[in-house]
């Protein structure tokens, strides 16, 4: 080791990239030792380069070095958190560490990110059966917020007994509890300052804490009391405490998955050759370098096993069927990630049809699984229901249907299917209550509330994105929080711009109401105006026509007056002309007597 210590201090003398290659082929031989030395150089000349982080760390890991692996693991992510090979590498040395619970969740972040790795999605698999073997299942368990405190409570309320038949009982009761307490918790505190190590300052911090009861009373920003977090942190604590106590080895699971396995990998493994050996060791490079992101590497080497399989006879390899379906899909995986989306497809069916034509379940889900997801890659998201669906019987755990109906969701959520994306949303959701898994919570809240707000359904779109954003506050999910924050900014400002312009619209109402009801004012003001004008005019005209009467009346009777009048004139003027005749008469008479008179002398 000193003269290793010399080398590395001396500094590399080879380029970055022969370092690097020579650590991955003494990986692949097994000389995992050598392999550090190489990327050790490598790392010399790039410190900072996370592939060659990655790749050591999965050397220590594989020399049972978790701690350095978790180091290495840690250090390839600093500056990018989204780094989903140091994830993996993470989540994988913290399982190896016994930390099933911490590596769930660095599966579930992974899974997240690269939705179509499946080395995640197995991870979340084999941790939560590491932790069932562990603990049990959730519902075997019943959790109880129970700690040291009770034993000062019982203390205190111990009285001395005053007879010795009560001091007999008491001693009866005291040994059936102190037997009940050695089956149900560790015995004495220092077992659990031992099981727990640095976590038992925690616990007592938090057992001292439930005596502020004014704290007790303080409620959370998320809604809940400081109580209810105490208490379940308590409650952790003590499961933790009876799981290290109780546990079983680390790889327990192993054991249940070899009981579980379908019948075609047990005879794989009862008549294993010397073909069957090197097809499962090329397969276990394969898979490594589709993990360690070489998909090209990894597609080149899997179509070479496929022609060397297929050469075989069945005889030679009993599992040739189940060889060939496994290929087919790493195959579709590594050309996915290469973006060659149509000959994914071809080979995930093949995977598929190997699967129908032997009737292997397992093998049925997973193609259609990922034929799905390359349909969905392509943007055929109506062939991608279609296939999901068809797998939805196949599924087996709530947090697979969980994922597959959240899928199915977003798919119709694309197709524009509003209320049957939103229906899915709330499928997804309840199968993530029924796994406890707070992260597939957040997501199901989101599609629920982006269908929601797709429909205009602004107040419950509300309700959902606020679910949601508690959740990703819970899993200090920072960039979630931000883009699901941002959401319910647009949707209630959506909701304030509704209001104004329907408040607009009811003011517009109410103007077009008002001046409705003042044109009726004004028409029927118009119209008791002309009637009173008519009864006027009526009136006028009456007036007019009695005034013509009278007028015509009157003329009438002037008439008759200047009649009687003529007539008095004409009377008048008969007497005058009478008169005249007389006086005429008269003259002439006069004029005869003159006549006369004159004529007398001359006759005499």
């Amino acid at each position: 080791m000193a003269d290793d210590d010399e080398e590395v201090v001396s500094g590399p003398v080879c380029s970055y990239l022969t370092y690097k290659s020579e650590g991955d082929r003494l990986y692949i031989l097994g000389e995992y030792e050598k392999a550090i030395n190489s990327y050790t150089h490598a790392l010399q000349q790039e410190p900072k380069n996370r592939n060659c982080l990655v790749a050591r760390s999965r050397c220590y890991l594989a020399m049972g070095n978790t701690t350095l692996a978790l180091k290495d693991a840690e250090a390839s992510q600093l500056g990018n958190k989204e780094f989903y090979k140091g994830l993996y590498r993470k989540a994988e040395s913290l399982y190896a560490k016994g930390e099933f619970e911490l590596a769930l969740m660095f599966y579930h972040r992974g899974h997240k990110l690269r939705p179509d790795d499946r080395n995640f999605r197995l991870g979340i698999q084999k941790a939560r059966e590491a932790i069932d073997n562990s603990v049990g299942s959730p519902s075997s368990v019943k959790l109880e917020t129970r700690g040291d405190l009770s034993f000062f409570y019982r203390r205190e309320e111990k009285v001395l007994p005053k007879t010795k038949s009560q001091l007999r009982r008491q001693k009866l009761n005291l040994k059936q509890q102190s037997m009940k307490t050695e089956q149900d918790a560790p015995k004495t505190n220092k077992t659990v300052r031992v099981l727990l190590g640095e976590l038992y300052g925690d616990k007592e911090y938090l057992e001292n804490l439930l005596l502020d009861k004014e704290l007790m009373k303080t409620n959370t920003e998320s809604g809940g009391t400081i109580q209810e977090l105490i208490v379940n942190g308590i409650t952790f604590l003590d499961t933790r405490t009876e799981f290290w106590r109780q546990q079983k080895p680390i790889f327990a699971r192993e054991r249940e998955q070899r009981i579980k396995a379908q019948s075609w990998k047990t005879q794989r493994k009862q008549a294993e050759t010397e073909q069957t050996t090197f097809i499962l060791q090329r397969m276990e490079e394969i898979d490594m370098l589709l993990a360690d992101g070489y998909p090209e590497e990894c597609k080149t080497k899997a179509m070479e096993l496929v022609q060397i399989v297929k050469e075989w006879s069945q005889r030679e390899v009993p599992n040739k069927a189940e060889f060939l379906g496994n290929l087919y899909n790493v195959i579709g995986l590594a050309q996915v990630e290469l973006g060659e989306f149509e000959d994914a497809l071809t080979s995930h069916q093949k995977d598929l049809q190997i699967a129908r034509k032997f009737d292997n379940l397992e093998a049925k889900s997973r193609a259609l699984d990922n034929i799905g997801r390359v349909y969905a890659r392509i943007g055929e998201f109506s062939k991608a229901v279609e296939v999901w669906s068809e797998k939805e019987p196949l599924t087996k755990t709530h947090l697979e249907r969980t994922w597959l109906f959240h899928e199915i969701g977003r798919c119709h959520l694309e197709l524009g299917n509003n209320v049957e994306a939103r229906d899915y949303g709330l499928k997804a959701l309840a199968s993530a209550q029924k796994t406890g898994d707070e992260e597939w919570k957040m997501n199901a809240n989101v599609l629920v509330a982006q269908a929601e707000l797709k429909q205009s359904k602004l107040q419950t779109a509300v309700t959902f994105f606020e679910q949601a954003l508690s959740k990703a506050r819970l899993l200090n999910d920072e960039p979630a929080q931000e883009a699901i924050s941002n959401a319910l900014k647009d949707n209630k400002r959506q909701i304030e711009q509704a209001e104004q312009l329907k408040q607009k619209e009811i003011e517009q109402l109410h103007e077009k109401q008002r001046a409705h009801r003042l044109k009726q004012t004004k028409t029927q003001s118009g119209d008791t105006e002309n009637t009173t004008r008519e009864v006027k005019l009526e009136q006028g005209e009456t007036a007019e026509d009695g005034e013509i009467e009278k007028e015509t009346a009157e003329e009438v009777e002037a008439e008759k007056e200047e009649s009687a009048e003529e007539v008095t004139e004409k009377e008048e003027t008969g007497d005058d002309i009478e008169n005249e005749k007389e006086e005429a008469a008269e003259e002439e008479t006069d004029k005869g007597e003159t006549a006369e008179e004159a004529a007398a002398p001359k006759n005499e």
